[in-house]
């Protein structure tokens, strides 16, 4: 039982822990989304992720309303630009380039 004396809490880690629990914004907010079936695509990839436990990524506002469905925080997060998705490079299946179809 001696030894029980000896261990000490250290406060320090209490701080880590409110850090860790603040949403993780983005440096720079994404650009706008244009495209309705983009929108729904980075909607979706969010949403994958906060049912698999990713935390949301923008404050809840006491005395309004939020969405609980994890679809919906996912199009929240979006129509707030917090969520940076890319485009890749579409390579044209099935097209050849012009100077090779002659």
């Amino acid at each position: 039982m001696e030894d029980a004396q000896d261990f000490v809490v250290d406060s320090s880690s209490s701080d880590v822990a409110e850090v860790a629990d603040a949403p993780v914004m983005p440096l720079e907010p994404a650009p706008p989304i244009t495209s309705r079936f983009l929108y729904v695509d980075v909607a979706a990839l969010r949403a994958k992720q906060l049912r698999r436990g990713a935390r949301l990524r923008y404050d809840i506002e006491p005395g309004l309303p939020t969405p609980k469905k994890p679809e919906r925080q996912a199009m929240e997060e979006v129509r707030r630009c917090l969520v940076q998705y890319t485009i890749p490079e579409w390579k044209g299946v099935g097209v050849r380039p012009l100077e090779a179809r002659d």
